[in-house]
């Protein structure tokens, strides 16, 4: 497995790679959005990068990488360890130059991400339940094959091919006064700062983690990549239980502010951005709308803020749940338990008194088993789809007011 030390990437570097790149990858829009705008009171740009043919920005660093192996390295292949989106950008990019690809990924990555990288050729191997896990693996397999490790973050390559996004952002909206960039081990970030502060130096760069997951900031406090224990998150992609060397090294001297987003406004954000952009982002990508839907941005208000949509691969059945989980947190979502006398009627004018709120009923499950000593009572669970917070106030009301009792506060599996 080759070793990189820790070592600033340099601009002109990352203008080769600009040049390595041009017709290899797509020049994905930056456009501005006024129902995003007029939802978060800020003027925002989204530079598309779920648009790239493997659906996201990772194939920037991976095309880069490759298009840099010598001959021999080509020939024998390279081999990855990554969750998903490094490994399809390094499978596609790999089938393009001809590249032999292993991509060593942990079990739980997303089915879409592990059948579209065989779908491209690549070998994958399925090693683990975490990206810990998967790497060593990698690293074995690099050495007993001699093949050359692409480090998803912490290469200077891959840093210098992510950075190339900064180019055409100061191109497509050069009036831009802040970036929000998603941030896992850091190597979008380390190469977009290099750029940038070179550039424009008065672009503010905010970056963005799951508070689940929140490697790099604890990296930049201790001054070195500090282990943490991550929990699970909707940003899977984000999800780096440590940042990289080289990624701390570059980004530290630049002072870059770091916000930590929560589980609730990453479904919020995705929500958002499929019911607003018409668009399916997965948690990374999603990840600097949920800043600003979580309030931890006030002072960007009226500023021109540009959001890094950095990929859209998402398997559909874990977007169902997200968007479910999202409407909860919206207040379009409320599960209830209710304690019911246990007699014909009981359940129908449940019904009626919710029918007469306005709330829309999707699911019923009455249950006489568990529902306490009390014979004569019976207990249900019910779902129901309101407008809002405020709408599921009205509901709670009206069922007080109709003799319907509550049961624990009517707190479900979703809630208010």
């Amino acid at each position: 497995m080759n070793t990189q030390t820790a070592s600033p990437v340099t601009l002109s570097e990352i203008v080769a790679a600009r040049a390595r790149l041009n017709g290899a990858i797509v020049r994905t829009p930056c456009v501005e959005s006024a129902a995003l705008s007029e939802l978060t009171g800020v003027r925002i740009f989204c530079k598309q990068e779920h648009l790239q043919r493997t659906g996201s920005f990772k194939e920037r660093g991976a095309r880069n990488a490759l298009a840099q192996l010598t001959t021999e390295q080509a020939r024998r292949g390279v081999i990855a360890a990554s969750a998903g989106n490094h490994a399809l950008g390094l499978s596609w990019h790999g089938r393009l130059l001809g590249v032999p690809v292993t991509v060593v990924m942990p079990r739980f990555a997303p089915l879409v991400k592990v059948s579209r990288c065989r779908q491209f050729g690549a070998n994958v191997v399925l090693h683990g339940d975490t990206y810990d896990e998967a790497r060593r693996e990698a690293a074995r397999l690099s050495a007993e094959g001699q093949l050359t490790y692409i480090h998803p973050f912490d290469h200077p390559h891959v840093i210098a091919g992510q950075g190339t996004m900064a180019f055409e952002i100061l191109e497509q909206a050069p009036d831009a006064e802040v970036v929000l960039v998603p941030v896992g081990g850091g190597g979008l970030l380390a190469g977009m700062s290099t750029v940038l502060q070179a550039l424009k130096p008065d672009l503010q760069v905010i970056g963005i983690e799951p508070a689940n997951a929140a490697s790099f900031a604890a990296g930049l406090t201790a001054g070195a990549p500090v282990r943490i224990n991550t929990q699970y998150t909707l940003a899977d992609g984000l999800a780096v239980a440590e940042a990289g060397k080289q990624t701390l090294a570059i980004v530290k001297p630049l002072a870059h502010r770091l916000v930590a987003v929560s589980e609730e406004s990453l479904a919020l954000a995705i929500l958002r951005l499929a019911e607003l952009e018409k668009c399916i982002i997965e948690g990374s990508g999603a990840a600097g709308l949920a800043a600003l839907l979580d309030g931890k941005l006030p002072e960007l208000a009226g500023k021109r803020v540009v959001l890094l949509l950095s990929g859209g691969n998402i398997d559909p059945l874990a977007h169902s749940r997200v968007i479910e989980r999202g409407l909860a947190a919206d207040g379009r979502i409320w599960r209830f338990d209710v304690l019911l006398n246990d007699r014909p009627g009981a359940l129908a004018h449940l019904a009626g008194v919710l029918a007469a709120a306005g709330a829309n009923v999707t699911e019923i499950v009455h249950n006489r088993t568990f529902a306490g000593p009390d014979l004569s009572r019976v207990h249900v669970l019910c779902t129901v789809e309101t407008h809002d917070r405020h709408h599921i106030e009205v509901v709670k009301q009206r069922l007080a007011e109709n003799g319907v009792e509550l049961w624990n506060g009517g707190l479900g599996g979703i809630s208010s």
